[in-house]
């Protein structure tokens, strides 16, 4: 016969058990968020991982957008931030405001694709000028045909599909076409998720949008790409080429992750980003992003091993960078 006593012990020992198994759960899942730009690479490292761990290990892949994936990552709500853009100094002192020191590994390049539907065929190629004179914010409820933007285009209404606000990728676009981060017009439908801006636009035959390359990529059939005149002079398309030769300038970008210095310092955070250093590559290459050279990732596994935290960059936005570039000035970390 069972006491009363005994009973009340057997069920607390039961809870205990079931809290114990509750934070074994929990400590043995990855959480991940941030940029859709980023979201292919890091989803595709994610399946391959878990397969590997026979999913022993859980990883969960958010899409909220670079923004709001960092003010996630500077709460501590999550261990690991994809990022289209390098870390602002406004969420720099967010996260160093709340004690989270970060780890920042470059892990591809992407080109920035403008497209437009395939039903137009009076695009050829378009200029850095004519590109801002549709986003700038002057152009809000002014610009609307594509004939106030060149003369030489059709009296046909311009319906513009781009990033969200808390995106890395607007930011990145406004910097590079506008000349300034987050100046943009308002009256254009807005996303963070890039599928969404991809079915605005194969949709309407007068639209423009702009996204991540993977998302091109993935719906060549159904969007055409424009070549983008850079400083050169030249037109030229978004490709893995393009970007590797620093052609494809002004929308070709580096793109990330951030690593919580605490959140690596667990065992199933660590396997996943030496993982993700070691298969990076190849699996950005299948979701059609531009590989790093194999020294990024193994000077990113270096960082990792020193301890090197912070970022390169100042806190600003910068446009043009090459990979080049991109190598030298994370070597001086």
């Amino acid at each position: 016969m069972i006491t009363k006593h005994l009973k009340q012990t057997i069920i607390a020992l039961a809870l205990g058990q079931l809290a114990v198994g509750v934070v074994q759960a929990q400590s043995n899942v990855v959480k991940i968020d941030g940029s859709s730009t980023v979201y292919p690479i890091t989803e595709a490292v994610a399946e391959e991982f878990q397969k590997a761990e026979k999913n022993a290990i859980k990883v969960t892949v958010g899409i909220s957008g670079t923004g709001g994936g960092f003010k996630k990552f500077c709460r501590g709500e999550i261990d690991i931030s994809d990022a289209s853009r390098p870390i602002l100094k406004k969420e720099m002192e967010a996260c160093a405001a709340a004690g989270i020191k970060y780890f920042e590994l470059p892990v591809a390049f992407d080109a920035l694709t403008v497209v437009i539907n395939p039903k137009n065929a009076f695009i050829k190629q378009m200029t850095v000028e004519e590109l801002k004179k549709m986003w700038e914010p002057a152009a809000q409820g002014k610009i609307t045909r594509w004939n106030q933007v060149n003369p030489a285009w059709p009296d046909a209404p311009l319906k513009l599909f781009g990033a969200g606000s808390d995106s890395g990728t607007f930011d990145y676009f406004t910097e590079a076409v506008v000349g300034k981060a987050k100046s943009s017009r308002g009256d254009f439908t807005a996303s963070e998720d890039d599928n969404v801006l991809v079915q605005g636009v194969t949709q309407d035959a007068n639209a423009l949008g702009y996204f991540g390359y993977a998302y091109y990529a993935e719906n060549t059939a159904k969007l055409k790409a424009v070549p983008v005149v850079n400083p050169k002079g030249k037109a030229v398309l978004p490709s893995m080429d393009n970007v590797i030769n620093g052609s494809y300038e002004p929308l070709s970008r580096p793109i990330f992750i951030y690593i919580s210095e605490k959140a690596y310092e667990r065992a199933e955070v660590k396997k996943f980003v030496e993982f993700y250093m070691k298969h990076g590559a190849k699996l950005s290459r299948e979701v059609k992003y531009v590989p790093l050279p194999e020294k990024a990732y193994t000077g990113n596994m270096d960082h990792l091993k020193k301890g090197k935290l912070g970022t390169v960059f100042g806190g600003t936005a910068e446009v043009g960078i090459t990979i080049d570039e991109l190598m030298k000035r994370e070597g001086k970390l």
